[in-house]
């Protein structure tokens, strides 16, 4: 048997097909930049109003401060002044019918009251209860402030006092048996 020999072939080189170059077109580039520019400007709406909510809430807390301090000062008021008193402050049946408070005064020396009182106004208001004169006052104490959002924000709570006492506020119409 015979061999014969087969001329060399040389491979053929592969043939290099055309692909189009990898990229993003422009219209999808505008597309994910105004996704983008939207989720960012909605984050950013989303940041302000936690902001706001957070800076009410600090401030409401404040609010609640001022008028328990305030209203637990009052309370541990005598009803009538001192004997040899001049001072209307010192007795619940001569407080002012409406006076604005001085946060220094409620608040002790080295708290920060100088923040305090410029964004806080808290005014208190005494008035007779109707049908008790001379026995019975209710104290209000009003506290307001201008928010970070430019709004006005007000808290507000009432108190009733008793000339004898805490628990001496049961009244009754009933006339005693005889």
């Amino acid at each position: 048997m015979k061999f014969t020999s087969r001329p060399a072939t040389t491979p053929t080189p592969l043939r290099r097909t055309r692909r189009p170059l990898a990229g993003f077109t422009l219209a999808e580039v505008m597309m994910a930049a105004t996704v983008m520019a939207f989720s960012i400007s909605g984050s950013i709406v989303v940041m302000q109003a936690g902001f706001k909510s957070i800076d009410n809430a600090r401030n409401t807390t404040l609010a609640s401060q001022i008028i328990q301090s305030e209203m637990e000062r009052i309370r541990l008021l005598p009803w009538n002044k001192p004997t040899g008193s001049t001072d209307n402050e010192k007795a619940i049946s001569t407080l002012p019918a409406s006076k604005e408070l001085v946060l220094s005064t409620i608040f002790p020396p080295g708290t920060t009251t100088t923040t305090m009182n410029s964004r806080f106004t808290a005014i208190r208001t005494c008035a007779d209860t109707a049908g008790k004169v001379g026995e019975m006052k209710d104290i209000t104490i009003t506290v307001s402030w201008t928010g970070v959002d430019g709004k006005t924000h007000t808290r507000t709570t009432t108190g009733n006092y008793c000339k004898d006492g805490l628990y001496d506020y049961y009244y009754t119409l009933a006339t005693p048996a005889s």
